[in-house]
């Protein structure tokens, strides 16, 4: 292949400075970086690396996940595809393979550590050392993916201890998870291998981490965003600038350049934040990319300035693949045959029975822009033997339904939502994704479970005589439509939601995290409500 070139300022990652150049490159490959007087105002950044997504919260497969991100910059990712694992083994993660193959985006995986997330919920497969040993053997995997259950390593958990051993023997990374843990027992988490977290919450969390050897994630995603809370220690330390979960509707309007927009203009240091971006986790994870130099790969991001990062063009290995915002390929996405068994749920089952004239509950708060919640505890009304929702409180039923075989509905309280009538459900409930709902009518919460599963998942909500859904015809979690056509529809839904009160900016993305036991503080699985700081199950009504 002919040589080609690109002038304008040049970003050395690896200098820190900023100088006009001319880029050289062919086959795949930067042939040099030369000097020059001048050159145009825009600016030639490496490729921009996400290292750490989970590539099933935006509901799209794959395909179509790379066809939204590159015209945003994005060149490399590395995805955590333990959402799929759980919910369909070995046949999910080779269906991402499969499915990522067909586009020039880089995609890489890590292996997840814990599928089942937890021992206390329901998933539908079990990965042990021998699926991590299988899968980490592949070029394509990186690392072992993030050890959520941290309890397990604190107590010398046999199994989880030999997915790490694994690791170790192949020289590659241990993604951390391990939210407002300190002192001795995050010495000890760490020293069990692992080394990065992406969920600290606060400065002087990150800080500690930092110090003790921890690469530090600042992530900002739909549901979670740590960036402003983090934002002293990320200016001042290394760290990587990630999205974790970023839905499609998100993920529409920017992915890295929009992370490094808002970084750049919180005070960080232009630079500081592209290597967040770029030549640090490719460094961890040892990556191909993440800075362009001689006999480097030629994966570059063309934007207007280091302050609003407006991507003009991007290449991977050289080759042209966005420009103006659109992709420059079409994605070919592989179709799955896998489909859920579909509920035929009563109403009843969505009912708390409850002798006296009111009942004293436990109820999951969440918080907005965030994955943990609180636990509370409220005074609810009886009537007819059955607990009430109280919406001048808004408190709301919650339940859980198994999706893998058939089970008692677990059921609960949330506030946060807002929802003053009707009913949600979702086949996204991290992280072995049963099927989640809220609303205070129990007609409409059993039609929307129902109608979610007879869909073959997704979202579907119900305001009994109006309804709205998103068909996610890949395990329930991912679509192969093109990612408008699944941020129209997904939007469609927000909209109705909103018009039923619920006030959220990321409704569906936070009701998503209500059933994950590995955050605090209570939380919600098929099995029943679950203390996640004394990690046990505890009754929703306190006697």
């Amino acid at each position: 292949m002919e040589p080609r070139s690109i002038e304008g300022q040049f970003v050395d990652v690896i200098e820190g400075k900023v100088y006009p150049a001319r880029v050289s490159f062919a086959d795949g490959r930067v042939l040099a970086v030369e000097r020059l007087d001048q050159a145009p105002e825009h600016h030639i950044l490496p490729g921009f690396v996400e290292a750490h997504i989970h590539i099933e919260s935006s509901q799209l497969c794959p395909s179509r996940f790379a066809e939204a991100s590159v015209p945003h910059g994005t060149t490399s990712v590395i995805n955590d595809p333990h959402e799929i694992s759980n919910v369909l083994g070995m046949t999910g993660v080779r269906y991402m393979l499969d499915d990522a193959n067909g586009v020039p985006l880089r995609t890489y995986f890590t292996a997840p550590s814990c599928v089942p997330s937890t021992k206390h919920d329901t998933s539908g497969a079990v990965f042990g050392k021998e699926e991590i040993d299988l899968l980490l053997r592949m070029k394509e995997f990186v690392a072992l993916g993030e050890v959520m259950d941290f309890p397990a390593v604190l107590r010398d958990d046999i199994g989880i201890k030999e997915k790490i051993k694994v690791a170790r023997e192949y020289w590659k990374p241990v993604d951390g998870h391990c939210p407002e843990l300190i002192g001795n027992d995050l010495v000890k988490y760490i020293n069990a291998g692992i080394s990065s977290d992406h969920e600290a919450l606060t400065a002087d969390e990150a800080e500690e981490k930092f110090h003790l050897g921890m690469w530090i994630m600042v992530q900002e995603g739909s549901a979670n965003r740590n960036l402003g809370a983090l934002l002293p220690f990320a200016k001042a330390n290394e760290c990587f600038l990630v999205s974790d979960d970023l839905q499609v509707t998100d993920l529409m309007n920017g992915h890295l350049d929009l992370l490094l927009r808002k970084a750049v203009s919180l005070g960080m240091d232009p630079i500081h934040a592209i290597r967040a971006v770029t030549a640090w986790p490719s460094w961890h994870y040892f990556l191909p990319g993440g800075s362009l130099a001689k006999g480097k790969v030629a994966d570059m991001v063309i934007v207007d300035d280091l302050k609003n990062f407006n991507v003009q063009e991007v290449y991977i290995a050289g080759d042209l693949v966005a420009k103006g915002g659109k992709a420059l390929f079409t994605p070919k996405p592989v179709h799955l045959s896998d489909r859920m068994g579909a509920q035929q749920r009563r109403p009843e089952e969505f009912t708390l029975p409850h002798a006296g004239p009111k009942a004293k509950v436990r109820v999951i708060r969440v918080v907005p822009n965030h994955i943990h919640s609180k636990a509370e505890v409220a005074d609810l009304e009886v009537k007819d033997g059955v607990i009430q929702s109280d919406l001048v409180n808004d408190i709301i039923t919650m339940a859980v339904v198994n999706r893998y075989h058939q089970a008692p509905v677990a059921l609960g309280f949330v506030s946060g939502f807002k929802v003053k009538r009707g009913a949600v459900a979702s086949t996204v409930a991290h992280d072995s994704h049963n099927i989640i709902a809220i609303g205070p009518d129990p007609e409409c919460l059993a039609q929307a479970v129902n109608k979610v599963t007879e869909q073959g998942g997704g979202y579907y909500v119900t305001d009994k005589d109006r309804h709205e859904s998103l068909v996610l015809d890949v395990a329930g979690l991912m679509s192969t439509a093109p990612c408008h056509a699944v941020a129209e529809d997904e939007a469609r839904v927000f909209e109705m939601l909103a018009r039923m009160g619920c006030e959220l900016p990321a409704p569906l993305m936070t009701l998503s995290f209500q059933s994950l036991l590995v955050v605090p503080e209570l939380k919600l699985c098929d099995k029943g409500l679950f203390d996640t700081k004394r990690q046990e199950f505890v009754p929703v009504v306190i006697a």
